[in-house]
């Protein structure tokens, strides 16, 4: 049986640069002897993107529609004729720039349960010059994939002003879950060992008030234990001014709504209180805090977490923890 193809998924906005992104990757990171494929998948009926990709890949090609609107027997099929003819050493996905990903990556996971490939990080390019077009920044698929993005990338850096620069790494250090790294490339030079970062797992749990630091120097994830299905890893932070904890679940831990907002409603006399949980097939992003509970759906297709900032004077960690656990209704797929 041949091994699972580790996969990425390459996101981003319209003409930020990922079709040359991925011939970076294919002409000057993919080892000689290896061949890697390419699902590319663009909004018009005409195909282009697949044209200006270099030799040496197996490259199938879905024009006609955005690929995370059309993901039923189309894409499943065109995927799996593509792994069955090209048996790829990797496997690179390029959706449209106007797509939104976390079907996409709903359906993978179901190729990865069958065995097929192998989910690692989900990369997400932005020109930093777009943060200020209301028509970019405003859409919702810029925001998904912004979201989603387990290694978020400025990108086109060389056309960047140092201010713009700035702007972006302050933006990208308020999105929610962390991002495992934030970097910048130019011409679609991405260094590929971002291609094997882990997928869905979110940086350092970081409880509170965040040092600042540098997009080079991030190295997210490193050295923290991995939750297992129905066991929590738990972060506790008592030495600063303002005490905090945070958990983290595996990735197919699944959550009880009802009774998961019934524990948030307990814990808004805390200061703060935000999360991304997964209940059913889709994730929450939560806060709670004096004004009230708040929950809506997220793109976020990785790890559950929750952090508790300044806890009331009845908090208990290990109290809170048991409740969490007990609106904890199994592993889901």
């Amino acid at each position: 049986m041949h091994a699972p193809a580790p996969t990425n998924l390459i996101t981003g906005f319209l003409g930020v640069g990922k079709t040359t992104a991925i011939r970076h990757l294919l002409s000057e990171a993919r080892p000689t002897d290896q061949r890697w494929a390419v699902l590319v998948n663009e909004f018009g009926d005409v195909g282009v993107d697949a044209t200006r990709l270099e030799d040496g890949a197996a490259i199938e090609e879905l024009p006609g529609g955005c690929l995370c609107c059309t993901l039923g027997a189309p894409f499943r099929i065109a995927l799996a004729r593509l792994l069955r003819r090209s048996r790829p050493a990797r496997l690179l996905i390029e959706p449209t720039g106007l797509g939104h990903p976390a079907r996409i990556l709903d359906l993978l996971r179901e190729f990865e349960q069958q065995g097929a490939i192998t989910l690692r990080a989900t990369l997400t390019l932005v020109d930093p010059r777009q943060l200020d077009d209301p028509r970019v920044a405003g859409h919702d698929a810029f925001r998904d994939q912004a979201q989603l993005a387990d290694v978020l990338i400025a990108h086109k850096t060389d056309l960047c002003s140092a201010s713009e620069r700035a702007a972006f790494n302050s933006w990208a250090h308020t999105l929610y879950p962390p991002k495992q790294r934030i970097e910048e490339a130019a011409h679609g030079r991405i260094d590929p060992a971002w291609l094997d970062e882990p997928a869905g797992r979110a940086g350092t749990l970081d409880t509170g008030a965040p040092a600042p630091h540098r997009a080079a120097e991030h190295h997210h994830g490193a050295g923290r234990a991995a939750p297992e299905p129905g066991q929590p890893v738990r972060a506790e932070q008592s030495g600063g001014a303002v005490p905090a904890c945070g958990w983290i679940f595996h990735s197919e831990d699944v959550f009880d709504r009802h009774a998961l907002l019934q524990v948030l409603e307990s814990l808004r006399d805390c200061q703060r209180v935000k999360g991304v949980m997964r209940t059913g097939r889709d994730w929450l992003r939560v806060d709670a805090d004096g004004d009230g509970v708040r929950a809506e759906a997220t793109a976020w297709r990785g790890e559950s977490r929750l952090e508790v900032i300044g806890p009331a004077a009845d908090t208990s960690w290990a109290g809170t923890e048991q409740a969490l656990l007990a609106a904890y209704r199994g592993t889901g797929h």
